[in-house]
């Protein structure tokens, strides 16, 4: 094989802030090539120059792509010779179809007429190469994730790709999307084209690639050969410049105390078609100092019963009792929802967790703002000292409480999403997806704020894909298919065979 691509010297800077410092980065033709290290250590911005986001000229160093100096002033320019980025935030329309989006901005016309009649067919052949078996005049917004990933993946075959760039593509997806996308991934190097795969999920990494480099504080740290074989602790130990001698911290010894929170009956209908019932007669029950995990695939509607306890954020015609202390409850507004002593920290940070263009010092008091206000009007003194108080409990990486949320890293905009629940002092905490798109040492951080809360008394409710992560930091399961528990155990006795067989199963039985 011969290096397709090469970024030679690679520097970027910011305003008081070198993101990129002296990058060299060799990428082989028909190779999967890794780009890992934490949030904020400058693999997006080194895509983005790639991709010509950050134009020739707004950096100092070379990119050299298949033999030749390149300069790339627009995306448009890299997208011509065939690179490609596909972004962990998808790029479709909803209300369109998948024959539209894959074609839009290139669209199958002739005398400025679009050809429905190629637009259709030429979609559906590229369909088949991804694997996806439906119908190009589908909209979009009736796909799944793990669907819509593959869409994207159809869209940049149709400008023959030559190099795909792929950030974080299985962030969203539940274990058997993210098998087959990577699967997919592999097809195509049998078939001589080129990956980057950025990701933190390093099993994935130790799978599929051929190459690994670590990029940490803006440089490139180390490059790592699979062929010879590689531990996950030397990639681990790469990014973030230390060991790290557990993954999970210590449980300590674990006593949950009384319930804190208990379920009884709950059933939730869909919004739109009444229909359908998403969640199904469920009944479950935390106790204090206890981390309660809900293991599930993606739709078994483990969001949709968190959101419809919480101030009825999600369904119709929702039935059944919550007792928190052993006393009923009314959560049938945020606000009652969060006065009996309930948060929710949502899956999807960037849309409902945070107001991006706001700061941190904004962001953090959101959810109790009485208590930072005088006569009603918020108090700007004590905003900051809430601000600094949780930026630095939680050592939150910014320049300071002015920092536009927007401009954190993931891990760092979870830690504000935390900041905020914490403030207003809940004695119940459900953590949707709490890691999802962050590196293995923020997670680790995040880990220990999730323990340390259960020492304090809280109940804290996890749901995540991952479910080596449920089995690193909960002590008991539910276990959640098709909007129904058909499993409870405690996180000692669960593995995840035992826990995907109880999905099995139940999905034979229903």
């Amino acid at each position: 094989m011969s290096a397709l691509l090469e970024m030679r010297g690679i520097t970027k800077e910011f305003p008081g802030v070198k993101a990129l410092d002296d990058v060299t980065l060799s990428v082989e033709e028909g190779e999967i090539h890794a780009l890992v290290g934490e949030n904020g250590a400058g693999k997006s911005t080194l895509m983005k120059v790639l991709s010509g986001v950050y134009p020739h000229g707004s950096y100092d160093g070379e990119i050299v792509f298949d033999g030749q100096p390149r300069a790339f002033r627009s995306i448009r320019d890299s997208e011509e010779i065939g690179i490609i980025i596909i972004h962990q935030e998808l790029a479709l329309i909803p209300l369109l179809s998948v024959a539209e989006n894959i074609f839009l901005g290139n669209e199958r016309a002739s005398g400025g007429i679009i050809d429905w009649r190629e637009t259709h067919k030429r979609a559906a052949e590229l369909l088949a190469r991804v694997g996806l078996n439906e119908n190009p005049a589908t909209l979009v917004d009736d796909l799944g994730l793990g669907k819509q990933q593959l869409v994207e993946i159809a869209k940049a075959l149709s400008k023959n790709v030559r190099l795909l760039i792929l950030d974080e593509p299985t962030s969203s997806l539940n274990e058997t999307d993210s098998a087959k996308l990577l699967d997919l991934l592999m097809e195509f190097r049998k078939k001589g084209l080129t990956s980057i795969l950025i990701s933190h999920k390093l099993n994935e990494i130790s799978k599929v690639a051929d190459t690994i480099t670590v990029i940490r504080d803006g440089a490139a740290v180390a490059r790592m050969d699979c062929a010879e074989g590689v531990d996950e602790n030397d990639i681990v130990r790469n990014m973030v410049g230390r060991a790290l001698e557990d993954r999970y911290p210590s449980k300590g010894d674990t006593r949950p105390g009384e319930v804190a929170m208990e379920v009884r009956n709950w059933t939730v209908r869909h919004p739109l078609h009444a229909e359908r019932r998403v969640v199904k007669d469920v009944s479950f029950h935390v106790r204090r100092g206890e981390v309660l995990g809900i293991a599930g695939l993606m739709g078994a509607g483990r969001t949709e019963l968190a959101m419809s306890l919480f101030g009825r954020s999600y369904g119709r015609d929702i039935s059944g009792e919550v007792r928190i202390n052993g006393a009923p409850v009314d959560l049938s507004t945020v606000r009652r929802a969060i006065n009996a002593g309930l948060a929710y920290a949502t899956e999807d940070r960037k849309t409902y967790g945070l107001v991006l263009d706001d700061t941190i010092r904004r962001n953090v008091p959101l959810a109790d703002l009485p208590a930072i206000a005088r006569n009603g009007v918020v108090d700007p003194r004590r905003e900051a000292e809430v601000a600094e108080l949780y930026r630095d409990k939680l050592a939150i990486k910014s320049s300071s409480i002015e920092q536009a949320a927007v401009n954190l890293s993931g891990g760092n905009q979870q830690k504000v999403v935390l900041s905020k629940w914490l403030f207003a002092d809940p004695d119940i905490l459900i953590l949707d997806e709490p890691t999802r798109g962050i590196d293995v040492g923020a997670k680790f951080e995040i880990y220990t704020v999730i323990r340390d809360l259960a020492a304090q008394g809280k109940a804290i409710i996890v749901i995540s894909s991952e479910l080596p992560e449920l089995l690193g930091i909960t002590d008991r399961l539910y276990i959640m298919n098709e909007g129904r528990f058909v499993g409870e155990m405690p996180t000692a006795e669960a593995s995840q065979e035992k826990i995907m067989s109880k999905i099995v199963t139940a999905g034979k039985h229903a």
